[in-house]
């Protein structure tokens, strides 16, 4: 069964399911060398000139609301421009979300705030026990996000990334019992 993802507002933020209309935003932010190279050697680079439209027209858009709910992250003083997105699915590969955000974006913890309804959401409504999550070694912003959020560091592991640089990730768990206490020290939300 399909439910449509709802849309949520933060202090600075609207996070709405993504769609075909956020094409142009995905591709000005996301085909940026910076942005992809935390991200798993699936990831093509060089990235395909049609590369965001397959992505969202193929793999996102026919899950969305069944295993996979997609939300787009947009500026409340911008709210028709994607910046980034926070992506969950169901079933672990080994992890359940997965984020990127716009360069301009970075330092401002604006993904600290975005992750917070997303994983509200997860917990309370979609009913997950636990969420898995995983970073480049070395991706020292994404492992803040996650260390914010009251995951716990499981282990390393070997990963391949669009950059080379990058040979391991690290496997973070959140429990939801966690969460609930962790959410507390979350104000952005």
């Amino acid at each position: 069964m399909r439910i449509q993802p709802p849309v949520f507002k933060t202090s600075r933020l609207i996070l709405k399911p993504v769609s075909i209309t956020d094409i142009p935003a995905y591709q000005k932010y996301f085909v940026d060398f910076e942005v992809i190279r935390f991200l798993s050697s699936a990831v093509p680079w060089p990235y395909p000139e049609n590369g965001v439209e397959y992505f969202l027209e193929n793999l996102i858009l026919p899950r969305q609301g069944i295993d996979r709910w997609c939300f787009g992250i947009y500026l409340q003083t911008k709210p028709d421009e994607l910046i980034g997105c926070v992506d969950l699915w169901r079933e672990p590969r080994p992890e359940n979300r997965g984020f990127w955000l716009g360069r301009p974006f970075w330092g401002q913890g604006l993904m600290t705030e975005a992750v917070g309804p997303v994983t509200e959401y997860a917990f309370s409504e979609l009913g997950f026990d636990v969420l898995y999550f995983s970073n480049a070694l070395g991706n020292l912003a994404s492992r803040r996000v996650k260390e914010k959020s009251g995951a716990t560091l499981l282990g390393i592991r070997p990963a391949s990334f669009v950059s080379s640089e990058f040979t391991e990730a690290e496997l973070w768990e959140l429990k939801k019992e966690k969460w609930m206490e962790s959410k507390r020290i979350i104000s952005e939300f």
